[in-house]
C-alpha cells in the first residue's frame, strides 16, 4: 500500500510533531535567567563573578561576612552561617543550581535541597568526601589512585605511638584551610604540634617538584584539563608563593599527572571543576596530595595565560556548556600578594606603580581592607615567552609589592 504523505493525516501528524521540536529547541537554547547561588564570597567568588558578568549570569552569593569581598559586588548578597543548615537551605531554595567557593559549607542541607531538585554542583557527597583529609585519603587507596602511604591517628597519644615513622606529615582530618592543619613531625621533639584529634600521618615524600592540575566535568561527562602548573610553597607557611604555567617538566610527566587528575574527577563523576595538587617524586612517580572542588589558587595565572580562565570553564560545567579551550596563550606566573608578617590593619599597597610598570604584570587585589601576616590580599599574573624573563620579573613582584598596615 502507498501512502500519500501529502495529503494524509499521518502527514498532518509529522509536520505538527516536527514543528513543534522546532518551537521547543528554539526555547532551549542557553537561559540567562537561571538562578546560580554561590556558597561564599570570598576572592574566589568575586573572580567568578567577572565570569558570569561576561555571559550575563546574575549571581547570587552568600558568606558569613557582611564585609566579604563580594559584598558590595554582587546585586543579591546574603549573610549567612556557611556551616548552618537552616541559612544554607533558606539561600539554595531560591536557587536554580547552587555551587561553592570554599568547601566549608553545610552538607546535609546540600542534600536535602539535590533531592528537592536543585542541581547541586560539585555534589554535596563529594564535598563531603574532600571536607575531611582522611576519608579523601582512603578514598584514593580504595580507587587505585597514587597517593602516599598513611596511618589514621585519633589524637596526639595515638600519634606519640608511631614515633618509628617519622619523619612525617601530620594533617588534620577536618578543618584545615590555607596552609593551616598541616605540620611536619620530624622527630619526638615535634610531638607536640600535633593535632589531638582525628587526623592522618603521611609518609614523607621526597619529591623534585609540587604540581596542579585543574581539571572539569560537565553533567555530559565531558572532560578537560588545563597545563599543568609547578608550584613553590613559602618555606614556613605552606602557602603558594609563585607559580609556574606550563610546568618545567618532561611531556611524559605532564601526561602521566594529567591523566591522574581525569581519572579521580571521573571516579567521583563530579560536575564543576576540581584542583588535583601532586608531587612529582624523585623517581618520576606522581603522587595525588590534596584536592579542592572549585576554583583555586593554582589556576590563577589562567586569566590572562590560557584562552578559557578556570572561572570561565566552572561555569560551563555547572551550566552544563561545552568545555573551553584550556591552551596556553603564553608562558605565565602567578605571584601570591601575601599579608607582610608584622602587620595587622588597614591594608596598604608599597611598589604597586613599580610593579605595574613590569611589562605582562596583571595586579589582581581581593577587595579586603584588613591585612594580617600571611593572608592573602591578591595575586600578580605576570605573562612572558621567555623563561628567564619570567623568573626575573617573578622575583622583582616578590620584593617590591608589599601589604602593610
Amino acid at each position: 500500500m502507498i501512502i500519500n504523505l501529502r495529503n494524509s493525516n499521518y502527514s498532518r501528524s509529522i509536520n505538527i510533531i516536527f514543528a513543534t521540536l522546532l518551537i521547543l529547541n528554539c526555547f532551549m537554547g542557553f537561559n540567562t535567567n537561571l538562578r546560580v547561588g554561590v556558597l561564599g564570597g570570598g576572592q574566589l567568588g568575586r573572580m567568578l563573578l567577572q565570569s558570569a558578568i561576561n555571559i550575563n549570569i546574575d549571581l547570587k552569593m552568600m558568606d558569613g561576612d557582611p564585609n566579604a569581598p563580594c559584598s558590595k559586588l554582587v546585586s543579591d548578597f546574603v549573610v549567612g552561617d556557611l556551616e548552618d543548615f537552616e541559612a544554607v537551605y533558606e539561600f539554595g531554595k531560591q536557587c536554580d543550581i547552587l555551587t561553592i567557593e570554599i568547601e566549608k559549607v553545610n552538607i546535609e542541607a546540600m542534600k536535602k535541597l539535590q533531592s528537592e531538585g536543585v542541581k547541586v554542583y560539585p555534589q554535596p557527597e563529594i564535598i563531603e568526601i574532600i571536607q575531611d583529609k582522611r576519608v579523601q585519603k582512603q578514598f584514593y587507596q580504595d580507587h587505585d589512585i597514587p597517593t602516599a602511604p598513611f596511618i589514621l591517628t585519633e589524637d596526639r597519644a595515638h600519634l606519640e605511638k608511631l614515633s618509628n615513622k617519622f619523619p612525617a606529615v601530620h594533617k588534620i582530618g577536618k578543618g584545615g584551610y590555607d596552609g593551616r592543619g598541616v605540620q611536619v613531625i620530624k622527630s619526638k621533639d615535634d610531638l607536640k604540634k600535633g593535632f589531638d584529634a582525628p587526623s592522618l600521618l603521611e609518609e614523607f615524600v621526597p619529591f623534585r617538584k609540587e604540581l596542579a592540575v585543574i581539571v572539569s566535568r560537565n553533567e555530559n561527562g565531558e572532560v578537560n584539563s588545563f597545563p599543568v602548573v609547578e608550584m613553590v610553597f613559602h618555606p614556613e607557611h605552606n602557602l603558594v608563593e609563585y607559580l609556574l604555567s606550563p610546568a618545567i617538566i618532561e611531556k611524559s610527566e605532564e601526561k602521566k599527572a594529567k591523566r591522574v587528575a581525569v581519572d579521580i574527577i571521573q571516579k567521583l563523576g563530579m560536575v564543576g571543576i576540581l584542583a588535583v595538587e601532586m608531587f612529582l617524586t624523585k623517581d618520576n612517580e606522581i603522587l595525588v596530595n590534596e584536592i579542592a572542588p572549585r576554583p583555586h589558587n593554582s589556576g590563577h595565572q589562567s586569566i590572562e595565560g590560557n584562552f578559557v580562565s578556570q572561572y570561565d570553564q566552572h561555569l560551563r560545567a555547572i551550566l552544563n556548556l561545552p568545555l573551553g579551550d584550556t591552551s596556553t596563550k603564553i608562558s605565565s606566573a602567578m605571584v601570591n600578594v601575601l599579608g607582610e608578617d608584622g602587620f595587622t590593619g588597614d591594608a596598604k599597597y608599597e611598589g604597586m606603580e613599580e610593579v605595574m610598570k613590569i611589562a605582562g604584570a596583571s595586579v589582581h587585589l581581593y577587595g579586603k581592607k584588613l591585612t594580617k601576616p600571611f593572608r592573602k590580599m591578591g595575586h600578580v599574573t605576570i605573562t612572558d615567552p621567555s623563561l628567564t624573563s619570567l623568573k626575573r620579573k617573578i622575583e622583582q613582584v616578590k620584593s617590591t609589592l608589599k601589604v602593610k598596615a
